[in-house]
């Protein structure tokens, strides 16, 4: 006697499966890019729900290289509806294991101006180029060493929309002239950070301000440097580094990013 409602149960699920729609889902693939010297690997994430264009994002990496968290984020980004894409600072992928070594890397990465913002724009090139970008459309956001890299661009005057900096350094290598910086600027940081004490944070203030540059600044009460990364715990015991995650600051810095983007893409 239960034959009937069994059959009509699967012809149901069968109906169901044959029209209902399909969904996408974030799709990530890595992409080999040049600066005519040497091979960076990015990598590129996105939504493969729509083959509408959208805003493009660069994310670059804390000082330890491009690894898994700036993988996460430009995937985190892409959730969001953007095609993202973490990019190579150091070139051939290279990933640090020591905080000796990160410095080397990033101190290197940065002592040449040219060959930095050369390989900068070469992910721009990347990403301007793939059929889902959104001409004209572009930010970038960084972490740590990455904080420092995009802030560096904005003050070049590099076509951005916005630039965002997660406890990132906030010195700048060549300061801006006055209404250079097009981009929007929003800086992320940790009120007690070792690394950028709130001396560099009036300093910086001050330079925004005597650029005319549109910029925010949003501190969190008691967070360290790196705040947003589960593994700085890690870091900070194992290497005696003034690090540490705290989820608070992480989520609050997250939602303002998407608001940060949503204004700057109107």
């Amino acid at each position: 006697m239960y034959q009937q409602p069994i059959r009509n149960t699967l012809l149901g699920m069968m109906f169901f499966f044959l029209v209902a729609p399909v969904f996408g889902a974030i799709q990530g693939k890595s992409v080999n890019y040049t600066d005519k010297d040497i091979t960076m690997q990015g990598y590129l994430a996105w939504d493969d729900s729509s083959n509408k264009a959208r805003p493009g994002i660069l994310v670059v990496h804390e000082w330890w290289g491009h690894n898994d968290y700036a993988r996460k984020r430009a995937r985190m980004l892409a959730e969001e509806g953007y095609l993202a894409m973490s990019i190579d600072m150091y070139g051939d992928g290279k990933v640090a294991a020591h905080p000796d070594q990160a410095g080397e890397f990033s101190s290197a990465a940065m002592g040449n101006l040219e060959k930095a913002e050369m390989r900068f724009n070469a992910a721009m090139q990347v990403l301007n180029e793939h059929p889902l970008m959104l001409k004209n459309k572009m930010a970038a956001i960084g972490y740590c060493f990455g904080g420092g890299v995009v802030l560096h661009m904005a003050r070049v005057g590099t076509d951005l929309k916005g630039v965002a900096s997660f406890h990132g350094s906030l010195g700048a290598k060549v300061e801006a002239e006055k209404d250079q910086i097009s981009a929007q600027v929003l800086v992320l940081h940790g009120a007690e950070d070792a690394f950028i004490p709130q001396e560099k944070v009036k300093v910086f203030e001050a330079e925004m301000k005597r650029t005319n540059a549109v910029f925010e600044i949003i501190q969190y009460p008691g967070a360290k440097h790196g705040f947003t990364n589960p593994e700085a715990d890690e870091a900070a015991q194992r290497f005696s580094l003034p690090l540490a995650y705290d989820r608070e600051a992480d989520e609050k810095s997250w939602k303002s990013l998407k608001e940060f983007l949503v204004k700057v893409f109107q």
